[in-house]
């Protein structure tokens, strides 16, 4: 989608701190982070939000949390770490391409 943030970044035609990438994922450092550790990891494939997913699409989904595990683990996250994901305005989403939050790095108290 050519005017997405997140494919442009994909694209590279935004730079990004690029921290994991596959065929069908992208991970990068969040620019604003809420975490010692906060990384965005999106499917390659625009799709919208977890509202979007289908059984034709929702394979995505399993590949960025086989790639958070990989993350987590270079990113020496094994106290823990928290996966948040925002669908619709609503719901907080501000970048309209799926993606999940990894935070890390402290103890969360909170939900």
């Amino acid at each position: 989608m050519s005017d997405c943030l997140f494919c442009k970044i994909i694209a590279k035609e935004i730079p990004s701190k690029c921290v994991y990438e596959d065929d069908n994922v992208f991970a990068f450092r969040d620019i604003s982070p809420q975490a010692p550790v906060h990384i965005l990891v999106v499917p390659k494939e625009h799709i919208i939000s977890v509202a979007e997913l289908t059984t034709e699409n929702s394979l995505v989904v399993s590949k960025c949390f086989e790639a958070i595990a990989m993350i987590a683990e270079n990113e020496g996250l094994n106290q823990g770490f928290r996966v948040i994901t925002n669908s619709g305005a609503g719901g907080g989403q501000t970048v309209f391409h799926l993606h999940f939050h990894l935070l890390g790095g402290k103890v969360f108290t909170d939900l």
